[in-house]
């Protein structure tokens, strides 16, 4: 069996989004409305006090990284789609 190789981001990158709040820049991607992809750097999750605390708080080390993203970025990320630097792939609503 061969894998399928994912081109999406061939197609439609993800684009560098800079939080307003802590100045925690992050790549981002919104596939549609519904779903957005972040990537975070090692320098962005050191930034983000609000990254950094649920990290601190996780029970285990496994449930680090589960956090997306906090009030701030998503604002940040909605500003972006609204400026137009971000587009949503799945197009308007």
């Amino acid at each position: 069996m061969t894998v399928r190789p994912d081109n999406r981001l061939s197609d439609a990158p993800m684009r560098p989004v800079t939080c307003g709040s802590c100045g925690a820049r992050v790549l981002a991607r919104k596939s549609s409305w519904e779903q957005t992809s972040v990537q975070w750097s090692r320098a962005a999750m050191a930034q983000c006090l609000e990254r950094r605390r649920a990290d601190e708080q996780a029970a285990s080390p496994v449930r680090r990284g589960l956090f997306l993203v906090c009030a701030p970025l998503r604002a940040s990320i909605e500003a972006a789609v609204l400026d137009g630097a971000l587009p949503v792939l799945d197009g308007p609503l």
